[in-house]
């Protein structure tokens, strides 16, 4: 009986050609995986514990005892709606910021030609070289002088367009038949018409791989609201989130550790659901568009 079932396993592994190398490939991945994947149990089973299960000497993914207690905490200390509700207005408005005006910008750079075109192509990649904290004092000094400060304006402005989105889509359309625009071109369409019923709507992976890279960075933003904003009731998630360090609480580690676990756990909820909602169309935008040659 057990040879049996032996030889259907290696007959199973001969129908899907698995080799050496696939196995070793599969083994790296996976550890790869896990090395990601362990530290967030820990984290959200730690945000469950009481104080006194959280400094011990046997790691416990899973806690003896459950409680609620660390994110009663959490939501009684801080102003965690207002810090959601910030972080949701600031990163849906830049990510369609983004998602629009790299759509524009690629699709013009693709496939209108116009003098100086690679010129700008070229200003644009080159941007990509200058350090974000090189512009990010400059940047701060124009908004204070603008009252911006402590405002959605001066939290969403500066990170409304992104070169990278704009490489995203100027790849997409690239490798979008022009078949497609000639048709629509006979049918009378102009440009404008073309770019938002033929080239848009064809542009699904695109949007989608734009969307999660921008909403993921922009959710987790930290060092610019963290400079804009001075009023308690304008930060941001991550921003307000911070205070729960046990640093800044004033308090043991012991006692502020798992509080801390459990503000982390709420911050990174919302991009771990919109990746794993938008995985597939994810992959199939990066591997496609973006980072295809």
């Amino acid at each position: 009986m057990k040879l049996g079932y032996f030889k259907r396993f290696l007959s199973f592994l001969r129908r899907k050609r698995v080799t050496p190398g696939r196995v070793l490939m599969w083994v790296i991945f996976m550890t790869l995986a896990a090395t990601w994947v362990l530290p967030f149990m820990w984290m959200v089973s730690t945000s469950f514990k009481p104080s006194g299960q959280v400094m011990t000497r046997e790691v416990q993914f899973i806690p003896r005892e459950w409680t609620l207690a660390n994110y009663e905490r959490v939501f009684e200390r801080a102003m965690v709606g207002r810090w959601l509700l910030n972080s949701v207005v600031v990163t849906v408005s830049v990510t369609a910021g983004n998602v629009i005006l790299g759509a524009t910008a690629g699709y013009a750079l693709a496939r209108l030609h116009f003098p100086g075109r690679d010129v700008v192509w070229f200003i644009i990649l080159g941007s990509l070289m200058i350090p974000a904290e090189m512009i990010m004092i400059p940047r701060f000094v124009a908004l204070l002088s603008l009252g911006m400060t402590d405002t959605y304006p001066g939290l969403i402005l500066p990170s409304v367009a992104s070169v990278f989105a704009v490489y995203i889509f100027r790849q997409f359309f690239l490798e979008l038949p022009r078949d497609l625009e000639d048709a629509a071109l006979v049918d009378g369409a102009n440009r404008l018409q073309i770019f938002w019923r033929v080239g848009l709507p064809l542009a699904r992976e695109a949007i989608v791989a734009t969307s999660v890279l921008n909403f993921t960075g922009n959710w987790n933003m930290f060092v610019w609201p963290l400079l804009i904003t001075f009023d308690e009731k304008m930060k941001t998630l991550p921003v307000g989130m911070a205070t729960f360090a046990p640093a800044a609480l004033g308090r043991t580690q012991i006692e502020s550790f798992a509080p801390a676990m459990a503000a982390m756990t709420i911050l990174g909820i919302p991009t771990l659901l919109v990746f794993l909602f938008l995985q597939r169309y994810f992959m199939q935008g990066i591997t496609t568009t973006g980072l295809k040659g």
